[in-house]
């Protein structure tokens, strides 16, 4: 049997220092005119189409406005330049590069990427860090406003890139919110919560995660974890 593990990015993988928030409300800015226009609204674990749809609607902005479709690139670009600026809160989080060299090494495991950043930023973070390389594929937040469809989106692109075909039953998700352990559980995938990001243990715990992990240090350990029946 082979399990397919879908990995978070922000919080679960790496720390940006802020990066995205920054390059999220520049280009914001930029477009509209409005500054700081993303604060006080909750981030974590949503995908970036749902921010910016919440953003528009809490600054009048009709749905419609053509100036929208441009944001993810804008955001793309003012992401490359903050991405690069120090920040004590920029890292890779602890035990990621273990496991995901211990990962890659089984032939009953394949990784990819869930995650609610649109795909380009995912690939621009990552690379960053030299982590992109771990992952064929994955499922993006591009244009989806709900988080709990990425899980069979994920298990169609692995298929379109020449992986296994899964179930969701297949599936383990590993988050820092209680947003992702919410997809794997609609869709019957099993969820591990690491409390690396904004929720600590209890929470992860009582949004129903099958197992919590202060961080993905314990290289062994959390591989047995993973690839339990």
């Amino acid at each position: 049997m082979t399990t397919l593990v879908l990995f978070d990015i922000d919080g679960t993988l790496v720390l940006t220092g802020g990066a995205g928030l920054r390059a999220m409300a520049l280009a914001f800015q930029e477009l509209f005119d409005v500054p700081d226009a993303f604060g006080g609204m909750p981030m974590a674990g949503r995908t970036d189409a749902w921010i910016l749809s919440d953003a528009a609607a809490a600054h009048g902005i009709p749905r419609d406005a053509p100036a929208l479709a441009r944001f993810p690139d804008v955001y793309l670009r003012h992401l490359a330049v903050e991405i690069e600026k120090p920040h004590p809160r920029k890292t890779v989080m602890p035990g990621v590069r273990d496991l995901l060299d211990a990962l890659a090494r089984r032939d009953d495991v394949y990784i990819a990427l869930l995650t609610g950043n649109y795909e380009a930023a995912a690939r621009l973070k990552l690379e960053h860090f030299d982590l992109w390389r771990y992952f064929p594929c994955g499922a993006f937040g591009d244009g989806a406003a709900d988080r709990n469809s990425l899980v069979p989106k994920a298990i169609a692109r692995v298929a379109a890139a020449g992986g296994p075909a899964f179930a969701a039953r297949d599936a383990v998700v590993i988050g820092d919110t209680p947003l992702d352990v919410a997809c794997a559980k609609v869709n019957a995938a099993r969820a591990v919560g690491v409390a690396t990001g904004p929720h600590g243990v209890a929470d992860l715990r009582a949004a129903g995660a099958d197992a919590v992990l202060t961080d993905l240090s314990e290289t062994e350990n959390v591989v047995r974890l993973l690839i339990a029946d």
